[in-house]
């Protein structure tokens, strides 16, 4: 089993201490688990049926179509109409989750129009949107598509930035003289633009808007990496590595990159924030992901066009307003808790 040295067990102690950053890590552990188990928790499928004896799973399974359950159609089966037929006839039962809605759905009501709103004893505790579909449902899938977002970009992002900026560093020369130009030159291009022309062209599409974003986002890491490789590349331990006839490839990724991921790391989770902001804003300007993708940015869209209906927009600026809180709190106690200055006066 592998041992954490003591400079990082002190590390991580001085992160719990610091119980505002600790209770965000918390709280956005907890967000992350909701997202991955989303289907659970919000879903329009049973999570478990009781029909003749025999027990059906359908929130993770195949299309069961009403004819299973001795319904008259051949489509996939209402679980909520089930669970009141399965009740009344006393032949079976049905676990359906706390949201019995899926993000797609519609729920239409006779003699009334959407968005409904919000209601402790209705459907939908956090009322519908303009096209009926339930806020909750939109909001805890929202949040799924936009972490996966922000930490697909910054996984694409670090490695691209990270490599980049540390032969930069290392090598120096015309190698560095070059990716300095180039930097230069296309971080003058302007991001919106280009997504304006590929969003007129094609439909982006999950991955096609991460390596979008990320083409316009590596060079702020690079920067970064470069300035630490310089660094460190002139250290002692480096030098006497590079004495002792040890290649370039094991300099630099047993040499200098264990010793500047640290500060890497601190500049992870504000990376993540700006990810879900950016998408965000791209959706609510209809250049992001394709309808009817559960977006944030696209219910404060609606939000902003139908301002009577409060619900919608305050519902997701209150989520990204908790998300994003708990994202900055986190980085400022790992930018503490990780910093080389704050182990100078240990003993």
């Amino acid at each position: 089993m592998m041992e954490l040295n003591p400079l990082t067990i002190r590390k991580l102690k001085r992160f719990r201490s610091i119980r505002r950053g600790y209770w965000s890590f918390v709280v956005l552990a907890l967000l992350l688990l909701l997202a991955i188990g989303a289907e659970l928790v919000v879903n329009s499928r049973a999570l478990v049926v009781n029909y003749g004896g025999k027990l059906y799973f359908p929130t993770y399974g195949e299309m069961i179509p009403g004819t299973t359950f001795g319904l008259d159609y051949a489509y996939e089966t209402n679980y909520r109409t089930l669970k009141e037929t399965l009740k009344e006839e006393q032949s079976g039962w049905v676990i359906m989750p706390p949201v019995p809605w899926n993000p797609l759905e519609t729920d239409l009501k006779e003699d009334d129009y959407p968005p409904f709103a919000p209601s402790f004893e209705g459907r939908h505790l956090f009322g519908t949107d303009t096209v009926g579909r339930d806020i909750m449902a939109r909001l805890i899938y929202g949040f799924r598509t936009a972490i996966f977002f922000a930490l697909g970009l910054l996984f694409v992002t670090y490695a691209v930035g990270i490599g980049i900026g540390c032969l930069m560093g290392y090598l120096g020369g015309r190698f560095d003289l070059f990716f300095q130009r180039l930097i230069e030159i296309w971080s003058n291009v302007p991001f919106l633009y280009v997504v304006i022309i590929i969003s007129s062209v094609i439909t982006p599409g999950f991955w096609t808007l991460i390596i979008i974003m990320a083409l316009f986002s590596w060079m702020g890491m690079t920067w970064v990496m470069r300035t630490m490789t310089y660094r460190e590349k002139e250290r002692e331990y480096v030098l006497a590595a590079r004495a002792m006839g040890a290649s370039r490839r094991r300099i630099i990724f047993h040499h200098i990159l264990p010793n500047t991921l640290s500060v890497v790391v601190t500049y992870a989770p504000f990376s993540v924030s700006g990810g879900i902001v950016a998408l965000t804003s791209l959706d609510y300007l209809g250049f992001g992901l394709p309808a009817p993708t559960p977006s944030w940015g696209e219910l404060l869209n609606q939000g902003w066009a139908n301002m009577d209906a409060w619900w919608i927009a305050g519902s997701v600026i209150f989520a990204l307003t908790l998300v994003l809180t708990t994202v900055t709190f986190m980085g400022e106690a790992v930018r503490e808790a990780f910093d080389p200055k704050m182990y100078t006066y240990y003993e």
